[in-house]
């Protein structure tokens, strides 16, 4: 009999709650760790595994790719880095991109790309419109950016020239810049992923393009969590039939290789010039491939269907199943992008669910969140409800 390996990392400095499981490989919608327990996927990499573990068609691709060329320097050109340039210019009716490496770093170069836009135009001290439960990075500037007050404890001084203001009141977004001639941008998440999993409505996001128009602002859409196929449509603006200035990405771009991207419209497609923004990683030959490889298979696969065909019958599942439970407060999201609003918090779930069989997350302290890989099959989303919801039945009466 194998002895049983505990999973520690003594030497990694200690920034995660993380699970006491290690993981050794995937396939498909499912992973296994050291020990040969297998877990339904439930997380995606924090949505970030859009084809899954291993895919049949990614793994050759990026093995050629690592055989040929993995890193070279901006210096050059990447074929591959236009290639993919130009087909997320084609399927967002956008213009340009920036490649990095992560949606933090893709959020900080939109703040950038704001200021900048400012400055252009004479406003010495531009200031960009945020929101509450709003999460964009882990850097000072996306930091303050981001609406979670826990979070920011023991980082102040936080970067000033940002209003606050709340979902989905298009009022209270006038009234807070009312006679203010410094705002450049308007930044927000269409589905805030950390704050909730809470959606912004399509009524809103049509008034907000309209008040961007008629002010000169920027519309900055951060779609790092909720956009690469994960709503059923490539990015989740698309629902309310609007394009930004601004689109920040990550996450599912490569289905697993970092990869951070800023598409840029018209209005913002030449702000940055030589010497104004830069990055080591971004673009190299590796990560341009994945892009590239990730988007072709989602569309052979037709994975964007798939995502609202799945995710619609994962979320009527859910609704079905939790109906009456007064301790459900709101099944939300789209897709493959769901939360489970709970009456109290449950971080406990996370291990529980583990346990069971099945990777989840917790976000805002009372939400399961579920953003498994966009190949998930109804009959693996099943699987996922039959899991998940003693789980919440047992813990909602305890």
């Amino acid at each position: 009999m194998t002895a049983h390996i505990e999973a520690a990392s003594p030497h990694t400095m200690n920034t995660y709650a993380r699970l006491p499981i290690a993981m050794e490989r995937g396939q498909g919608c499912r992973v296994w760790d050291v020990n040969g327990k297998s877990y339904l996927d439930g997380l995606g990499g924090i949505a970030v595994n859009t084809l899954g573990h291993a895919h049949p068609k990614l793994v050759p691709a990026l093995q050629e790719q690592i055989g040929k060329l993995i890193h070279t320097s901006n210096y050059y050109h990447v074929p591959n880095a236009e290639k993919l340039a130009a087909k997320l210019s084609e399927l967002a009716g956008m213009t340009n991109v920036f490649f990095c490496c992560t949606g933090l770093e893709a959020n900080e170069a939109a703040l950038k790309l704001a200021r900048k836009f400012g400055h252009d135009k004479g406003i010495e001290r531009p200031e960009i419109v945020v929101y509450e439960k709003a999460f964009h990075g882990r850097s000072i500037a996306t930091l303050s950016a981001t609406g979670n007050p826990k979070i920011q404890q023991g980082f102040g001084p936080l970067v000033d020239g940002f209003i606050r203001v709340p979902l989905n009141d298009i009022e209270a977004l006038k009234q807070a810049t009312e006679g203010n001639p410094n705002v450049v941008a308007v930044f927000f998440e269409t589905i805030q992923g950390e704050g909730g999993v809470n959606p912004m409505r399509i009524d809103y996001l049509q008034a907000v393009r309209k008040l961007c128009d008629e002010r000169d602002w920027l519309m900055m859409i951060d779609e790092v969590q909720c956009g690469m196929g994960r709503t059923g449509k490539w990015f989740a603006h698309q629902w309310a039939g609007i394009v930004p200035d601004v689109m920040p990405l990550a996450k599912g771009l490569g289905s697993g290789v970092p990869i951070g991207a800023v598409v840029a419209g018209p209005k913002a497609a030449n702000i940055f010039q030589p010497g104004n923004h830069g990055t080591t990683f971004g673009g190299n030959p590796l990560a341009m491939r994945a892009g590239v490889e990730t988007i072709r298979i989602m569309e052979e696969e037709g994975l964007l269907d798939n995502a609202a065909r799945v995710g619609a019958h994962l979320k009527g599942a859910f609704e079905k199943a939790l109906a009456g439970n007064a301790g459900v407060k709101e099944v939300r999201g789209q897709g493959l992008m769901l939360g489970i609003d709970l009456a109290k918090p449950c971080g406990v779930l996370v291990q529980r669910a583990a346990d069971a069989g099945l990777l989840i997350s917790v976000t805002a302290d009372s939400v399961i969140r579920l953003v498994p890989p966009l190949i998930l099959s109804e009959t693996e989303a099943d699987e996922m409800v039959s899991i998940l919801v003693p789980l919440i039945e047992a813990f909602l009466n305890e």
